[in-house]
């Protein structure tokens, strides 16, 4: 997981209004912002969620396949099913999404990965592949097809994660045990559940008089990143870049934030990490218990 923090020449700029937000249909309109590090209390013309600070995206919900063959046309057979990575990496090159995936050495070339991309409007516009300790790595640069920019809207990025995730339940059903979308979507659901509440973790650290680097972990479900987006700005915090992996079973992403273009001071930090922790802890508060 990339730790490096590059600035952005887009940020995370989100809208304040959410109760706006729930009320339009999907992928409709504007985007849901324009960039990383606009500030968050400006609105714009935002794309819609299903329900207030849980999961949504439904258009790219996971559907497994029975079909048992690889996405290069092979197959294999083995005792010990790897954990599936995905990481949406926005740090580490500026003008262009980061994507890596890995799932032991069974991957294959991932051509049908890169054309469902492709339907969202996306450009794989250079790849790499790399072996170490943990498997293949699949490594590819994506960028906005009308823009050819990076991509900045926090909805198209979770559109991203979970179309990865249902060509993986598709091509490599047994990478359904290993998944939490798996319970839901996939031919082998995991054997284990997560317990939310011991699973979530945050941490606000300082990083610089401009930002801080905030660190949270907790169960993976669909939607979430978009959650968390919510969830940070609704307290008015801005969210300059990031970064967002899917470890198996849990989800993991590291954002840097500021407030008014300042580091996040200690008593607000306490406020986003309760919020943090009260949102996640329950994924179907409504919006009538605010």
């Amino acid at each position: 997981m990339a730790v490096a923090m590059a600035s952005l020449g887009c940020n995370f700029g989100f809208c304040k209004n959410l109760n706006g937000i729930e009320k339009q249909p999907y992928f409709r309109g504007a985007p849901f912002m324009r960039s990383f590090g606009l500030d968050p209390v400006q609105e714009f013309s935002c794309i819609t969620f299903k329900r207030s600070l849980s999961s949504s995206v439904s258009p790219f919900m996971p559907k497994a396949s029975s079909a048992a063959a690889l996405e290069d046309g092979s197959s294999e057979e083995n005792d010990e099913i790897p954990t599936p990575v995905v990481i949406i990496d926005q740090d580490s090159d500026p003008n262009a999404t980061i994507v890596e995936i890995t799932f032991g050495d069974r991957l294959g070339t991932l051509l049908d990965t890169m054309n469902a991309l492709k339907n969202l409007g996306l450009n794989v516009v250079k790849g790499n592949v790399y072996l170490d300790s943990s498997g293949k790595h699949n490594k590819f640069a994506i960028t906005k097809a009308s823009t050819g920019r990076k991509v900045d809207d926090p909805e198209l990025l979770e559109a991203i994660r979970l179309t990865i995730i249902n060509n993986l339940l598709e091509y490599h059903p047994e990478s359904s045990a290993q998944l939490a979308m798996g319970a839901a979507f996939g031919a082998i659901p995991p054997s284990q559940k997560v317990d939310v509440d011991i699973a979530t973790h945050i941490h606000i650290y300082d990083d610089g008089p401009e930002q801080s680097l905030l660190y949270v972990e907790t169960a993976d479900r669909p939607g979430l990143l978009v959650d968390l987006v919510k969830i940070i700005t609704y307290i008015n915090i801005a969210v300059k870049s990031g970064e967002f992996d899917t470890e198996g079973l849990l989800a993991k992403g590291k954002f840097h934030v500021s407030y008014n273009g300042k580091a996040i001071i200690r008593p607000l930090q306490q406020v986003l990490a309760n919020s943090l922790r009260y949102f996640l802890r329950r994924p179907t508060t409504e919006e009538a218990s605010f």
